[in-house]
């Protein structure tokens, strides 16, 4: 059945769709909520079933939840195809792959030792908890986020460029400081250790021991504090941008679109956006 011709749904159809697929009536929300208990206690018997101890001492019991849950998930898969007037939208769907991929581990542990592993995917279905609870609104952040990330994305590639340039200035001075026969015996692993003190991380299995060594890792140190805003500013500042509310009006003069709602004037050459 081609995914653009829905098909016909008939009552007992209908009455399933609105089960599975639609949290506004009480048969919903109980099926929602029932299944994100299941998921959750799918997630912790995986997860337990990694302890050694507790998987040496209810290992079985724990195998036997999990498959049984999975038969579930299976049937309720299973539902979703049916009821759906598309099945094949469904199936290509975010939550339609999810569905699938959350059960699949399981069947294939039976022929693929540790296969069970991937089935922590089912904590991705934990974000049918938007539509549950009626968050669905907040979901629209996210592309304010989403916009804000890829405007935000030239800047950041250039201060990338530019951090990489100074690691690799200071790893090639570090080494030039202390020595071959010292920790930083190659350029590369001053540049290691140029990154985990610019960043801050400071592992401190490489360290500077002349006084010229330990006046150039304090600058580093001073710097690295610096830089640790400069992409949360970038990033805060398009999200601001992509959270005003915009205007559809350009400019009669230089062309410039993407003016705040309530302006009146060009921001670039100033001209009357009434003109």
């Amino acid at each position: 059945m081609s995914a653009q011709a829905p098909r016909k749904l008939t009552p007992r159809r209908r009455q399933l769709y609105e089960t599975i697929f639609e949290s506004d009536t009480p048969t919903g929300s109980t099926f929602d909520v029932l299944l994100l208990g299941l998921i959750l206690l799918s997630l912790i018997c995986v997860s337990l079933e990694s302890v050694g101890s507790i998987h040496a001492r209810y290992g079985v019991t724990l195998w036997r939840i999990e498959y049984a849950l999975t038969a579930v998930f299976t049937l309720e898969y299973a539902a979703r195809l049916y009821a759906h007037p598309r099945p094949l939208v469904y199936a290509r769907s975010f939550f339609g792959v999810v569905d699938l991929f959350s059960i699949l581990p399981t069947w294939i542990g039976l022929f693929v030792p540790g296969a069970q592993a991937f089935v922590l995917v089912r904590i991705l279905r934990i974000l049918r908890v938007f539509r549950v609870l009626k968050l669905t609104r907040y979901v629209r952040e996210g592309d304010v986020l989403k916009a804000a990330l890829r405007a935000s994305v030239p800047k950041i590639v250039i201060f990338l460029v530019t951090i990489l340039c100074t690691v690799t200035l200071c790893g090639a001075v570090m080494h030039l400081i202390e020595g071959p026969g010292s920790q930083f015996s190659s350029i590369p692993k001053g540049i290691y250790w140029a990154i985990v003190t610019l960043t801050t991380v400071g592992y401190g299995d490489v360290l500077p021991t002349t006084a010229a060594g330990h006046f150039v890792a304090s600058l580093i140190m001073v710097f690295g504090y610096g830089i640790i805003a400069v992409p949360t500013g970038i990033i805060t500042t398009e999200i601001a941008r992509a959270s005003r509310p915009v205007a559809g009006q350009h400019c009669s003069r230089c062309g410039l679109e993407g003016h705040d709602a309530d302006a009146r004037h060009c921001k670039r050459c100033g001209v009357s956006l009434a003109d």
